[in-house]
């Protein structure tokens, strides 16, 4: 006759056996659904990393007109400034500071505070340096006597 304790803990191994797989079984199957999602998603990544190459290099081909004309669309009306442009740009125009704020319809102190960027013009007088980037000169002493 067997031994009612080793029937008793058979009997539970395999109670706790089949509990375990009934509560592990839907989490397999959710790893297995997740691994599927995650090498669809990477096989996805690849090939946009390739339709990204195949068009840059098309676009490396075509002199990226379409990629180097954007930039200068949003930027007009604005202006860069530096300070040492400005200084070089008054000195090629052979003005003072003062002369310089007269061309553009501001004071000489003001253009000294932009070139020791104490200050910095704002976007109405930038629109002025710029316009006076194009003249020589001739030209800057005709405006200054002019006006």
């Amino acid at each position: 006759m067997p031994n009612l304790a080793s029937i008793l803990k058979d009997e539970i191994a395999r109670i706790s056996r089949k509990e375990c797989r009934r509560l592990v079984d839907p989490l397999k199957k959710q790893v297995v659904a997740q691994r599927q999602d995650i090498a669809s998603l990477k096989r996805e990544r690849d090939s946009l990393k390739r339709e990204v190459a195949a068009l840059s290099k098309a676009l490396g081909k075509s002199g990226n007109k379409a990629v180097a004309a954007k930039p200068q669309a949003e930027s007009e009306g604005r202006h860069r400034f530096s300070a040492a442009g400005l200084r070089t740009l008054r000195k090629k125009l052979g003005v003072s500071a003062e002369e310089f704020g007269k061309l553009i319809g501001a004071s000489g102190q003001s253009v000294y505070n932009w070139e020791q960027e104490k200050a910095r013009p704002r976007q109405a007088l930038l629109q002025q340096i710029a316009a006076l980037r194009g003249i020589g000169k001739r030209q800057a002493q005709k405006l200054l006597e002019a006006g």
